[in-house]
């Protein structure tokens, strides 16, 4: 069992599990230079930095207009960073009357669920369907969780022989400083959705990983409730006192790192950012992973940085 697992069932990892992610565009600018950073940091990035396309960005990253299964249109002005949703297919209640699941199966992108009604209808439109709460709403809540249904069991019986996965799904369900409707609403009608997806994993011998971004606090303990066994919530949207509140003991936090401060900060600034985070929310016994996270914005010496008090940290608790 790796340190990941054992993070995640408190069950004493000897390093804290440690993360950072680069987006395209930060390949795309600082190519050779990045890679210096990166070989100096092999237990994040591994041994060999050999190989690499600056160039090679896929998908929704790249410049331009994207459609998707269910018909919602992206667009991209920043090539090596994420798209948006500027055309929304059913922007009516009228036209949800005909909402139909797509022919395609696409699996668990990010935002498979609560993201996926606002990129159906439009934030403003579901947010007053969530308001005014007509039939409607109901209408497109059950037909996205009934297509997000055939993706588990497409890939629970994809996947049959294996047990104990740690399975990622990724749904922002929070704003910058709250919720974007109350608990009670999301209580009323997302909640059951992400219990009985995570129900039909659970049964089946998996675990489950969630991203979300955004202020999420006041739910996370009915995440846990819906069966997460690793939640990747943002620091500063939510406070470390917070997740410390919430969290500690309850469930494992993948913590994302203030990616808003990295570009603007020292390099300085990052050892007691980790060191506190650790301090914190960590302990012998597990629970913590530490996540972050960066772009074209963060100078190189920040990344530097960053990556040296991730790979410092790890072993915190290790005596």
């Amino acid at each position: 069992m790796n340190d990941r697992y054992k993070a995640m069932l408190f069950q004493r990892p000897e390093y804290i599990p440690i993360n950072m992610g680069i987006l395209p565009s930060a390949w795309k600018q600082y190519r050779e230079q990045l890679t210096a950073i990166t070989s100096k940091h092999p237990v994040l990035f591994g041994t060999d930095q050999s190989q690499r396309d600056y160039d090679a960005i896929k998908g929704t990253y790249v410049e331009g207009s994207h459609t998707d299964a269910w018909g919602c249109v992206w667009e991209n002005i920043h090539t090596g960073r994420e798209a948006i949703v500027k055309h929304h297919p059913y922007p009516t209640r009228e036209s949800v009357r005909a909402i139909k699941q797509p022919e395609k199966d696409i699996g668990f992108p990010h935002g498979f669920m609560y993201l996926r009604l606002a990129d159906l209808r439009g934030f403003e439109e579901v947010m007053i369907d969530f308001a005014e709460e007509p039939p409607e709403l109901q209408l497109l809540i059950d037909t996205v969780l009934e297509y997000n249904i055939r993706q588990v069991k497409l890939w629970l019986e994809k996947n049959k022989e294996e047990k104990n996965r740690i399975v990622y799904f990724g749904d922002d369900l929070g704003m910058q400083a709250s919720l974007p409707m109350s608990p009670e609403k999301w209580r009323k009608y997302l909640k059951p959705c992400y219990k009985k997806l995570y129900k039909l994993m659970h049964d089946a011998g998996h675990y489950i990983y969630m991203h979300t971004d955004g202020h999420i606090h006041e739910i996370i303990p009915d995440l846990i409730e819906c069966g997460v066994n690793i939640i990747n919530p943002q620091i500063r949207a939510n406070g470390l006192d917070n997740l410390v509140r919430v969290c500690k003991g309850k469930v494992c936090v993948a913590l994302d790192l203030d990616r808003q401060m990295f570009p603007f900060c020292r390099p300085s600034d990052m050892d007691p950012h980790v060191r506190e985070a650790v301090e914190k929310l960590g302990s012998p016994e597990g629970g913590l992973i530490l996540v972050a996270e960066v772009d074209d914005g963060v100078p190189l010496e920040n990344i530097d940085a960053l990556a040296s008090a991730l790979e410092k940290y790890r072993t915190f608790f290790r005596n």
